[in-house]
């Protein structure tokens, strides 16, 4: 697929969405019966986490979730913090998607546009507190404009149908939003599958369209000690720097091989058998809450989650457009890609490169092997913050790409006639 796209001229329109997907109102009630029908598994004496999420949370939330949790509430405050939008995409191969995004624009006019790119088990939700911060226009700081999707399968936006939609097509979906917005040059903001996505992005479309990319969640494949003389020197490389990590990066370390150790069970079965998973997701909403509940907590910085979030973070994936089979499949197509992890060895984005280190995040590497897979020109580590930074620690990730595109900034005026003050 070619990346010359042509210049997209005047903004496309877009349809206004005061609800972001017209489902069914009897869903409502099907909810209400189902939970009703609930049956609970068992639980061991003590057994708190240990064995995944604990069954007295469950019952709690299920109670609230039956009997005063309001949906139609939290979406109409959804609705009127968020301006929403849908807009048909034609997809190389795949026909055309109608997706459902953000776009908050800041007052300035010359505010820099950003995409903001959710993961799994993310959405448009969790640009929610992020959005207003980058937006707000403050002397001697930068004000953005900012596009947040739903990626296709996820939320409010149509699922691709056919075998083979891999990371450079939701990167193509990406791009072309921002050209129909009239974005012909932007920046982005990535974490958790958003990561691998606005990393390809600055592969395809960098430096045309992409000037600069940030993230919070930078992976790297562990060293190979592979029969090639390079990937052999490299890896090398990295492992003799493993003396002089700092104590924090040794806490990293030790946190990543924990999380793989007793956290990945969900990617195993997600890269492999995402449709047997989705029978139970899509049916039971007990099992949905369940399977997504447990990695809010777990892959947070202990943040003080409220019943209603937590409900409300369901309940996208529960009534969204395609059902929550949909969100899991790009698992499996990109483990069958191959690509799931960015490699040392990979062709790597040439623009500048911003990364973000949270405590509580999954993945913690060395920063000296984080550095290879990019043009790293800005780096932020912090005391607090997990997975969901945008979510947890809006300020903390808000203040990081202020400072990156900042007057003093070391991405300053990447975008043309774009300074953002």
């Amino acid at each position: 697929m070619s990346d010359q796209l042509p210049d997209p001229g005047p903004p496309e329109p877009s349809t206004p969405v005061p609800s972001p997907y017209p489902y069914p109102p009897e869903e409502l009630d099907t909810l209400k019966q189902k939970l009703d029908l609930t049956r609970f598994p068992d639980e061991l004496d003590d057994a708190g986490w240990d064995y995944g999420a604990p069954l007295a949370d469950i019952k709690r939330l299920v109670a609230r979730w039956k009997n005063g949790y309001d949906w139609r509430k939290h979406e109409a405050a959804l609705n009127a913090e968020l301006p929403q939008f849908t807009r048909d995409i034609d997809v190389e191969g795949f026909g055309t998607l109608n997706v459902h995004y953000v776009h908050k624009k800041s007052a300035l006019e010359t505010a820099i546009p950003l995409l903001f790119v959710h993961g799994w088990p993310g959405s448009y939700i969790e640009a929610r507190k992020i959005a207003p911060l980058l937006t707000t226009v403050q002397p001697d700081r930068p004000s953005f404009h900012v596009v947040a999707l739903s990626l296709p399968g996820y939320g409010f936006s149509e699922a691709p149908t056919k075998k083979g939609f891999r990371i450079a097509q939701y990167a193509e979906v990406c791009n072309k939003l921002m050209l129909a917005l009239g974005y012909n040059e932007y920046v982005t903001q990535g974490g958790d599958w958003g990561s691998m996505i606005t990393r390809k992005l600055a592969t395809m479309y960098g430096p045309k369209h992409i000037k600069a990319w940030h993230t919070n969640f930078p992976t790297v494949s562990a060293p190979d000690f592979s029969l090639y003389p390079l990937r052999l020197l490299t890896s090398l490389s990295m492992l003799l720097q493993l003396p002089f990590l700092s104590s924090a990066e040794w806490t990293g370390l030790r946190r990543s091989q924990d999380v793989a150790r007793t956290g990945l069970g969900y990617l195993r079965m997600q890269t492999t058998k995402p449709q047997t998973l989705g029978y139970a997701l899509t049916d039971s909403p007990v099992g949905l809450l369940a399977w997504i509940y447990e990695k809010l907590v777990a892959w947070t910085d202990g943040y003080p989650w409220d019943d209603d979030e937590i409900l409300t973070w369901i309940s996208i994936y529960y009534f969204s457009r395609s059902g929550p089979a949909a969100s899991l499949r790009i698992y499996y197509e990109v483990f069958n890609e191959g690509a799931l992890i960015p490699s040392v060895h990979d062709t790597q984005p040439t623009i500048p490169m911003g990364m973000s280190f949270f405590p509580g995040e999954l993945v913690n590497l060395p920063k000296s092997w984080l550095r290879r897979t990019g043009h790293v020109v800005f780096e932020s580590s912090h005391t607090m913050g997990g997975h969901f930074a945008a979510h947890e620690v809006p300020e903390l990730l808000a203040g990081d790409l202020r400072k990156m595109f900042g007057r003093e900034g070391p991405a300053a005026g990447v975008v043309k006639a774009r300074t953002g003050y």
